[in-house]
């Protein structure tokens, strides 16, 4: 099996999820790109997908670097440089035999430019409904881990039990 590759394409992403876009037109960008970090983070570990979460200059210029962020690679674009020039290098880089890269954007250009690449493409709406249903099903899985243990284990078999309720049955009618 293929391992998976996630470019996303972090302002794109941040514009088309409501609780993000909403903290950007409100000036505040540095939480918006927290919480999206902190969010594919999650997403990270529960799909055990790679992925590389790309800003361009566009929102803060002149910040070339690469770096980890809640154990993501994240990547800021130099200032002439634009996040889909970058995924677009990257996509043609490491999109082989082994590894299939899936990029993340609304940008209809952008997507046919990597799908033309090899690479597959997702809007960022698909991957918020992915994400949501990653919740979901974190939610599922703990809510049953904490109902395991919950059930009385009896040392008893059924026909022990059956026994047990004839010997009480009878003691209740001798009372009377």
């Amino acid at each position: 099996m293929k391992e998976q590759l996630l470019l996303v394409d972090a302002y794109n992403v941040i514009g088309s999820w409501p609780e993000l876009n909403q903290l950007k037109l409100e000036n505040r960008m540095s939480e918006a790109r927290d919480e999206l970090l902190r969010i594919l983070s999650e997403y990270k570990k529960y799909r055990k997908i790679n992925m590389v979460i790309i800003f361009d200059a566009m929102y803060v210029p002149g910040l070339a670097k690469k770096d980890k962020h809640y154990n993501l690679d994240v990547v800021w674009t130099g200032k002439d440089e634009t996040a889909d020039s970058y995924i677009e290098s990257l996509a043609r880089q490491k999109q082989s035999r082994f590894t299939q890269v899936i990029v993340v954007t609304s940008d209809q250009a952008e997507q046919w430019t990597v799908f033309s690449a090899g690479a597959l493409r997702e809007t960022s709406r698909d991957l918020l409904r992915d994400v949501k249903r990653a919740k979901r099903e974190i939610h599922l899985h703990v809510h049953s881990y904490k109902n395991v243990g919950s059930g009385r284990n009896l040392p008893f078999s059924d026909q022990q039990l059956k026994k047990l309720a004839h010997f009480r049955d009878e003691l209740s009618n001798r009372k009377r």
